[in-house]
Parts: C-alpha cells; structure tokens; sequence
C-alpha cells in the first residue's frame, strides 16, 4: 500500500515525487513554462511573498499546489521550482500581464481551469507558454510598460478638494465631471513626462537608495499620456511609460512630480534639476491605486527562440486581457475614486506651503546654471572673436588657401581612382 506523502516530510527531492492530494503519483513530467496571469491589487500587499503578509505569490502559488502543478515537497521552496516574476508590483498595484516562470507539472490537461477553481475573482490566468530550461521571467523579460489612471481633474487649477480632513466636499470642488483636458494641457503634460525619457539617477523618485548607488541609474524608453478613457463618469488620463526596470515607487514619484509641475507649484525647469545627481529633494508620491502592469516584453528571447517554442507575448491573449483589465482593474480604480476620494485628498497636499522647499531649491540651482552657461557662452564668443581674427591675418589667408587646394587635389585623385 502507498504511503502518503505527508508521512515523509523529509523526503529527499531526488525520490519519485509526491503530487498534492488530488492526484497522488506524479504520472506527469514537469515542464519548463510561463505563465501569463492578471490580478486587482486591491488588499494585496504587493506581488512578491512576504512571511505574513496577503501576496498575490502567496495565493497563486497554493493555487498551483491544490492545482497538482506543484508537488507537496517543493511547496514553499521557489528555489526547487525554478520559480522567477517578470516584474514586482506594489501594494494595492494591479497587473494586466504578468509573467511566472517555473517548473511546474501542466498535466493532466485542465491547469487554467483547474487553478481558477482555487483563486478569487481578482485573478485572470490567461494561458501558459512552454519556455526553454534556461528562461527567468525576470532575466529575460526586455521591458515593462505600466499604465497610470490619472483623473483629468488634476490638471484644473480652480478646484481643490477643501476640508479633506473632515471628509467633506466643498460644492463645486475636485469635480470629476467638468474639466476637459485639451490640446494644450495635453501638449504641456507631454512635454514635462518626455524629460524622464533616457538614461538619468533617479535617486529623488525612489527611497533608500542613494545617488551614488549604481542602481539609480535606470532607463526610460518613452513616457506619454494622450489618451483618455471614461470609466464610471471619471475621466482619466492614461499615462504610459515603458522602461527596463524600474524602482520601489518610482513610478508614482514621477507622475507625483508631474502633476506638481502642471499645477504651476514649481517650475518645469526644476526636472532637469531633480536628475541631477548631487541634488537631493523631496517629491511627492502618487496614490498607489491607479498603477498597473500593462505588458512585459521578451524581445530578445523571442528572436532566439521563437521558431522552436512560439513567441513569448500577450498577443493570444489580447481580448481576454482587455476585458479582465476594463471589469476588475479599470472599474475599481474608477470606484475607489468615487468613494474614497484618493487622488482627491492628495492633490490637497500639492501645495506651495508643503513644497516651498523646492521652489527655493529651483530658484538657486537655476540661477548657478545661469551664471555657468553665461560664463560658458562669454568664453565661446571670446573663442570665436579670437579666430575671426587669426583668420584675417595674412599667414592664416596663405595657410587657408593651402589647406583648400589641398583638399581640392585629394578630391581630385579620389575621383580619378
């Protein structure tokens, strides 16, 4: 008679593996995959595992578990299952596509529907990819684009949520309704998030980490936000940033930053400033709850791979994706806002008296700026008065005319050959 596996807690990883109780001989090979899934952040602790903590890892990987993908000895050991996340998210931060990879057994046939039977409705497993043996979701993975559900009426100068601490609404203020982000706020926004794009020290938009940490040094591919969508009667703006990687609140510092920027609290010149790497100011930090992982991108993997085990994308997945992303992430960004006034009440807090050190900053590294590009230019009209002159002189006439001939003759020869 078979023993049960719980009776061998200590059973090395070597012997004929256990499954979970559902299916009690492991009959299957374990397969190297990807798994693309999407989830509602809402009451989660952030994405990777945390020892008492509610993690999206948590839950998906007991649903693995009771799912037969994972046997009872790897249970809790990611290292012995070659586990691996394409990217983190936050606390309260939503993903559309996010990627696990990992040994996991995929038979018998079934595994999406039978992990939906153990997760709740906040999940969307979309599919899985077979990979090759050396694949980390994380080594692999080119870029991320996130998206930011921003309300257009963070850009309306006239309306402040008043009495936030009390909870109450003045008549007229934070109308979600009314404003119109046009051509001209669209333009401005553009321009202010475009000044991210490139390699720069993002030591101000992160914490802990220092400016002289290499890893404050990140690239961002391109920032935009033209779109907008209406959901639940709130416009929003939808803000698109594609980078490498990115760091703890990093991206909820830069849209932060931004809106401070476009309601005239500082000055647009003071971006520049903020990436510069012996400055050290503080900026203000988006509400985590309009964040979510849109797409991450195998780009360098798939050119290897592709032929042999299919491109690594959402691309099958696309319509699935939308309608999870519309249903569960998009409404409760909406209803939060709604109920909760979240972006409202922070935008009470964007105000000169609570950032009136950065414009004191703004205005002294600029006027240093001033003085050294004045300084810089002075010495470069000097130059070039200098060599107006030599050039007048006869000898640079007799040197010049020399040097033309000169290249006339090289001309000559190159056509002649």
């Amino acid at each position: 008679m078979e023993t049960p596996a719980e009776s061998h807690p200590e059973e090395p990883t070597s012997k004929k593996l256990k499954t979970s109780p559902s299916y009690k001989t492991p009959k299957y090979k374990r397969r190297k995959i990807a798994l693309f899934f999407g989830y509602c952040g809402a009451g989660y602790q952030g994405m990777q595992k945390n020892i008492g903590a509610k993690t999206i890892e948590a839950d998906l990987e007991e649903a693995l578990y009771l799912s037969a993908a994972i046997p009872e000895q790897d249970r809790g050991h990611p290292k012995r299952l070659d586990w691996s996340r394409s990217a983190r998210t936050d606390k309260g931060v939503s993903a559309v596509c996010q990627v696990v990879s990992g040994s996991f057994y995929i038979d018998p046939p079934g595994l999406i529907e039978r992990l939906h039977r153990h997760l709740s409705s906040q999940f969307r497993v979309f599919g899985y990819k077979r990979v090759a043996p050396s694949f980390s979701a994380q080594r692999f993975c080119d870029r991320r684009r996130y998206v930011y559900l921003l309300p257009v009426f963070v850009f309306d100068l006239r309306r402040v949520l008043s009495n936030c601490e009390s909870g109450n609404v003045v008549e007229g203020e934070c109308d979600v309704d009314r404003f119109c982000y046009g051509e001209e706020e669209k333009e401005r926004f553009n321009r202010i998030l475009k000044c991210y794009e490139g390699t720069h020290n993002f030591h101000n938009f992160t914490t802990r980490i220092k400016a002289e940490d290499p890893s404050s040094q990140r690239f961002i591919v391109s920032f935009s936000a033209s779109d907008t969508v209406v959901v639940d009667g709130i416009e929003f703006v939808k803000c698109q940033v594609v980078g490498q990687s990115f760091m703890l609140h990093q991206i909820r510092k830069l849209i932060g930053f931004a809106v401070l920027v476009m309601r005239n609290i500082v000055p647009e010149s003071l971006i520049k400033i903020a990436l510069q790497k012996d400055v050290n100011i503080t900026v203000p930090t988006a509400p985590e709850v309009g964040l979510f992982l849109d797409e991450c991108f195998f780009t360098s993997y798939n050119k290897k791979w592709k032929e042999v085990h299919g491109e690594l994308s959402m691309k099958d997945y696309e319509k699935e994706a939308e309608e999870f992303k519309m249903k569960h992430i998009y409404s409760h960004i909406a209803l939060t806002e709604r109920k909760d006034r979240v972006v409202g009440l922070w935008l009470q807090s964007l105000n000169h008296e609570n950032y009136s050190e950065l414009s004191v900053a703004s205005s002294s590294k600029i006027a240093n700026l001033k003085d050294s590009e004045v300084r810089r230019t002075t010495n470069d009209k000097s130059s070039e008065l200098e060599i107006a002159a030599d050039l007048k002189s006869p000898e640079a006439k007799v040197t010049t005319d020399a040097l033309a001939l000169k290249l006339k003759t090289a001309e000559v020869e190159v056509v002649v050959d």
